[in-house]
């Protein structure tokens, strides 16, 4: 490996916001020699241990120190070769927290579609319940990416970015730190689906939440709780699952027992696949859907208007998140500027069946 590996991007800043020891603004680049010195070993040390090649050759404890050095200075390995020393490759990186979730399918398609031939779209996805860390974005750096779409973060993400980085911000409402972002009115759309339930006759509603740490999340559940305070509804919570059919199943069911005894008469899943779990845990356990229940949820996934029954949902078109993503990022790439540096994608409520009847007991 070179010595003198540079960072991928023009004026990247090395290393996380706040990183010990990382060089000033301005030095444009961390290399193998500042980790030596940092470390106190040799070049060549480093090299084999960011390599991968540090077994049986260099100590537990010198591994160690190049390690601790790396994280401190925010090297990045340059695995992209010479050939790409005066520029970046045409490799975009979609990065996803829970591609289990079916709302992705049509972000990638049109995510893919608006960035054009020129590009080609990469998927990160993290493991399931755990956000994609700054460690992992500075991986994906060394493959000197023209840019990175990144879904849903939390606030340690964004602020842990490189300065440099090209990246647009995807359903993160309220997370910017200088980057531009296409976010979907989820506070309107959770403030729409509250008065629904209100208008229905609801006083005690469930919340089935997400156990994975983004924004998204946090605002819907926020904007949902403040409305239905402002309507007089009781909002119950205690329950969270990852976005997968059977955890939320089980979730529902461990709660189901007190928020039944509560008088709850509706539940929402953050997502519509928090919520099929919702109604397949319901059905086994005999609880009528909407006559004793009602059930919605978030993103109007197409599934839901074949669930039995009908699921009412949140509208959040991941097909236009994609599209609006993929542009304002090809235009950063280009050297142009967004047409729009903040986008928000409208949110709309889908009532159908699964919340038509009135409650039972009131």
């Amino acid at each position: 490996m070179d010595d003198d590996a540079a960072n991928p991007l023009p004026g990247l800043r090395a290393g996380a916001a706040g990183a010990a020891e990382a060089p000033a603004a301005g030095a444009g680049r961390v290399t193998a020699a500042m980790v030596a010195r940092e470390a106190g070993v040799s070049t060549a040390t480093v090299s084999l241990v960011v390599s991968g090649k540090a077994q049986g050759r260099i100590s537990a404890a010198n591994r160690e120190k190049v390690q601790a050095a790396v994280e401190r200075l925010g090297y990045v390995v340059d695995t992209a070769g010479s050939t790409l020393s005066k520029g970046f490759s045409p490799v975009v990186v979609l990065v996803a927290t829970d591609i289990a979730n079916p709302f992705y399918a049509e972000l990638i398609s049109e995510a893919r579609s608006a960035l054009g031939d020129r590009y080609e779209l990469l998927l990160s996805v993290g493991g399931p319940g755990r956000q994609i860390d700054a460690a992992s974005i500075r991986k994906l750096l060394s493959l000197r990416p023209a840019g990175f779409l990144i879904d849903a973060p939390n606030a340690e993400l964004v602020e842990a970015l490189p300065s440099g980085t090209r990246a647009v911000l995807l359903d993160a409402p309220g997370l910017r730190g200088g980057l531009p972002s296409v976010n979907l009115a989820v506070a309107d759309g959770a403030a729409q689906l509250a008065r629904h339930l209100a208008e229905q006759g609801h006083r005690r509603v469930g919340y089935l939440d997400s156990t994975i740490d983004a924004a998204t999340f946090r605002v819907r559940r926020d904007a949902f709780w403040d409305t239905a305070a402002e309507l007089g509804l009781e909002v119950l919570d205690g329950a969270a699952s990852l976005t997968d059919i059977d955890a939320a199943a089980e979730a529902f069911t461990e709660a189901w027992p007190g928020w039944d005894a509560a008088g709850v008469t509706a539940v929402v899943g953050c997502t519509d696949t928090h919520a099929y779990g919702v109604l397949g845990a319901a059905a086994e356990a005999g609880v009528a859907v909407p006559g004793r229940l009602a059930v919605a949820g978030f993103d109007d996934l197409p599934y839901s208007r074949h669930t039995s029954p009908p699921l009412t949902s949140v509208s959040l078109p991941s097909g236009e998140l994609g599209a609006a993503a993929g542009r304002t990022l090809r235009a950063l790439i280009e050297g142009g500027s967004p047409e729009t540096e903040h986008v928000e994608v409208p949110s709309r409520l889908v009532a159908r069946a699964s919340t038509a009847a009135e409650p039972a007991g009131g």
